[in-house]
């Protein structure tokens, strides 16, 4: 699992499915190449909070990628986890159950 770094890829994400939760909104891309590999991009915007604030959240994200897209996220996709205020109050279990739904909904 690799990161998203342009700006470029952030966007070309944007035109994918979406799963709006109540803690983040995720955006799935196939990239229709060969590469299997699954790209991960984050971004967390200052509405969220202060920096140590949206760093909390960032943090938690790429753990909640680390444990769960390695079995449920999309093989040769862009996923993008676009964090929301609630993200930093939601209980981590709350949070996985949220990715875990909201991968299988874009799977559909």
């Amino acid at each position: 699992m690799t990161r998203l770094t342009r700006r470029s890829e952030y966007l070309a994400a944007n035109g994918g499915k979406r799963a709006p939760m109540p803690g983040f909104v995720l955006l799935v891309r196939a990239r229709e190449d060969a590469d299997p590999t699954m790209r991960i991009g984050i971004t967390v915007s200052k509405k969220v909070g202060n920096a140590v604030a949206r760093n909390r959240v960032k943090r938690r994200f790429r753990a909640l990628a680390r444990e769960i897209l390695p079995e449920a996220g999309v093989p040769g996709a862009d996923h993008v986890l676009i964090g929301r205020t609630a993200a930093i109050e939601r209980p981590y279990d709350s949070l996985k159950a949220e990715l875990a739904k909201a991968l299988r909904k874009v799977t559909r």
